[in-house]
């Protein structure tokens, strides 16, 4: 079992930087892919950066050049490098994690909320 801890959110002014955190416990041996996903407001989930240990990065439009996603060799910590932030970036940002991109969905943090003042 793998539970995940996300923090690092809060308030910034549009134009500044926030760097989240994921922290994994348990067996965390097991997981390849992992991925922030955020939620707007009345909006739906989206996939913002998901990573697949050994295959490749991938990025929503919307943060592409803006935002990085790396995991540590541990496979214990994942970060999200939020920069030059927009107040359309707002919203609760959750970690999720898996054995493989197909089930990336398999484990998910409870999330931490980002506040993008402009």
């Amino acid at each position: 079992q793998v539970r995940l801890v996300e923090s690092g959110g809060g308030w910034v002014q549009a134009g500044g930087s926030l760097r989240l955190i994921c922290a994994a416990s348990g067996d965390t041996r097991s997981l390849n892919a992992f991925a922030w996903n955020r939620q707007r407001p009345g909006g739906q989930r989206e996939m913002v950066a998901d990573i697949t240990i050994g295959e490749g990065i991938n990025y929503a439009d919307s943060v592409k050049g803006r935002f990085t996603i790396s995991v540590d060799n541990a496979k214990s910590t994942v970060y999200l490098e939020m920069n030059a932030l927009k107040p359309e970036d707002s919203g609760v940002y959750r970690c999720t994690a898996g054995s493989t991109w197909y089930d990336i969905d398999d484990y998910l943090g409870q999330g931490t909320q980002v506040i993008v003042s402009s």
